[in-house]
């Protein structure tokens, strides 16, 4: 007689797994998609209606996501969404794909885990396999969800129920690396854990990366994302030094990088942004407090990352400065919301702190963003400016602080009366131009 696990493999093979996704945000719908396309039937949970409404009408909400894909899987019976929990009854594979905030003093933010662990233990069954994809602390998986999923509905971990950790890696905007290809690091609480999410993940990703244990995966993620935040960190201090120094930081960095061995290019900015880089370091440095260890290289770079908005405002104080005017009640004009080029996403995005510093100092600030129509944030409320070359020309500064591809900076160029580049969107044209102060 076959045993559950191999009752639950054998599922997969067949995609004739029930698969339900906890979350249907920028991690979540691709996810749910790709295994719908892969022939799973995948529901779709989540509390916001908006969003379930949309998806069961066939539209995407998300910029990585086409409506058509949507439209097409959801008649197809292969998609679906709805914010009852119940549905998880017949679920035979979970992916908890919920946001890992920070909380203004800086310790992790798990309720949105913890709300949907305790939902999901109402539904647990043998036979049942949960991963967790959420970044997190090396632990959470095991000292969170295994007591609450397993203990407490007497189910055994690795025998009639399996518990895994793997690490989303969305980025988004990018074409070349996505859900379906980019290598997935999975790691479960035990050996059959990990055995049965990686068959499940093996039907419809590429490849898949199996490692000793889940405290593994979840250590991976922080690392990827720590070396990451940590190296912008070291090459905004480069920008700080360089220009006390008067040396062009971004001709040192071009410089730089033609060695073909021993260095990776990373370009300095006005801050950090993103669902990832601003956030995850910190949830490890959290987590090595509590053990009285100070994670040294995250607090540092952490440090000069958070002063580069400020950094930016000050630049932008110069280069009125030149021109004889105050920040007080001149027109600044930002460039760009997004935290990264040509996407609509502004989670962490240091244009928000930009625009606050900026109005603090009596600015009159205004934006252009052709991804953000609006933004409503806790001390931003602002609509994008209707013609952009108008409001180029009547602005006393232009601050571009994301560098959107669909922006003709020739024009921006030859129409401001002044410009903060922080992202080297000029180019050779903005160097030496007495109108334009570089980060």
């Amino acid at each position: 007689m076959s045993t559950i696990k191999e009752q639950l493999i054998k599922k997969f093979q067949e995609t004739s797994a029930n698969v339900a996704v906890l979350g249907l945000g920028y991690v979540g719908l691709p996810f749910a998609t790709v295994f719908a396309e892969a022939g799973f039937v995948v529901t779709g949970i989540d509390p916001d209606v908006r969003k379930v409404d949309a998806l069961n009408k066939g539209i995407s909400y998300i910029q990585d996501v086409e409506t058509e894909q949507v439209a097409r899987l959801v008649s197809a019976g292969k998609l679906r969404a709805t914010t009852d929990f119940s549905e998880l009854k017949q679920a035979d594979a979970v992916s908890i794909c919920v946001p890992t905030p920070l909380r203004k003093t800086g310790d992790p933010d798990l309720s949105f885990i913890l709300s949907v662990t305790d939902e999901l233990r109402k539904y647990m069954h043998p036979g049942m396999v949960v991963v967790l994809e959420s970044t997190t602390y090396p632990g959470t998986t095991r000292e969170i969800l295994l007591p609450k999923l397993g203990e407490e509905n007497n189910l055994v971990v690795g025998e009639n129920f399996f518990l895994a950790f793997s690490p989303e890696r969305v980025d988004p905007g990018r074409e070349d690396w996505t859900t379906i290809n980019t290598p997935k690091v999975v790691g479960g609480i035990t050996e059959s854990c990990t055995q049965v999410a990686s068959s499940w993940y093996k039907q419809a990703l590429q490849t898949v990366v199996s490692v000793s244990s889940a405290e593994v995966a979840e250590m991976a993620k922080l690392l990827e994302n720590t070396f990451r935040m940590i190296n912008i960190g070291l090459v905004n201090e480069m920008a700080i030094m360089c220009d006390r120094l008067d040396i062009d930081v971004w001709e040192v960095i071009d410089a730089a990088a033609t060695k073909p061995f021993g260095f990776m290019k990373f370009t300095p900015g006005p801050g950090l942004g993103g669902h990832c880089i601003p956030i995850d370091p910190l949830y490890l440095s959290w987590k090595l407090r509590a053990l009285n260890y100070t994670a040294r290289f995250i607090e540092l770079a952490s440090e000069i990352n958070l002063g580069m908005p400020r950094y930016v405002a000050g630049l932008v104080q110069s280069g009125l400065n030149e021109f004889c005017k105050a920040v007080k009640g001149s027109h600044v004009l930002v460039l760009g919301v997004a935290y990264k080029p040509d996407i609509d996403d502004i989670r962490e995005s240091p244009a928000l702190d930009v625009i606050g510093l900026l109005h603090q100092k009596g600015a009159v600030v205004s934006y252009h963003d052709p991804y953000i129509p609006r933004l409503v944030e806790e001390s931003v409320e602002l609509e994008s400016v209707s013609d952009l070359m108008a409001e180029v020309r009547a602005a006393d500064c232009v601050v571009i602080i994301t560098n959107h591809s669909s922006y003709d900076y020739q024009a921006i160029l030859d129409e401001a009366a002044c410009i903060v580049d922080t992202r080297n969107a000029l180019g050779k044209a903005g160097w030496n131009n007495p109108k334009v102060v570089r980060l």
